[in-house]
């Protein structure tokens, strides 16, 4: 399955180079931190914690903020997940780099009301309507080794999915 929000304050041209991707750019701010989110990591586990804003046209459409377990990233290319040679590859191919098989992926999309912080970042209504998902990454022996909390203004984005159906 393949999803991403399409965003309706794209400009045309940004519109058909964020068509598949869902945002033009990104910026991200990361730390290492000591409480997951809210899925494992578990609580008070060692964690890179990253910050993600989603930009079109210069103006943020989507926050994500993720967690991946320090043990398993640490002394690795892939400890910051914004950084070095694997900087922006995705949770799959990052992991791959360091011989972790990425299995599947578990979101759990709900409706709900922006937080001030929220509304602030993503310049909308204090309270308004967004979609948070909340993401984990599993490995093929079962361990979670990304999670996330994503939203997503529900004024300016749809969410879409697309699920291949292999026969």
């Amino acid at each position: 399955m393949v999803g991403w929000a399409r965003c309706s304050r794209l400009s045309p041209r940004s519109a058909r180079r964020t068509r598949r991707t869902g945002c033009g750019s990104w910026t991200a701010r990361w730390s290492r931190c000591g409480t997951g989110g809210w899925a494992p990591p578990a609580e008070g586990d060692p964690c890179v914690r990253t910050a993600y804003e989603f930009l079109a046209d210069g103006r943020p459409v989507q926050l994500s903020t993720s967690w991946e377990p320090y043990d398993l990233t640490a002394g690795t290319l892939i400890v910051l997940p914004g950084g070095g040679p694997h900087a922006g590859a995705g949770v799959v191919n990052r992991m791959d780099a360091i011989g972790v098989t990425v299995s599947h992926a578990v979101e759990q999309p709900e409706p709900r009301q922006a937080t001030a912080e929220e509304a602030s970042l993503l310049g909308i209504q204090k309270a308004a309507l967004v979609t948070h998902i909340r993401r984990t990454y599993y490995s093929d022996d079962g361990r979670p080794v990304e999670t996330a909390d994503i939203v997503v203004p529900a004024a300016h984005c749809e969410i879409v999915y697309e699920i291949p159906i292999n026969g």
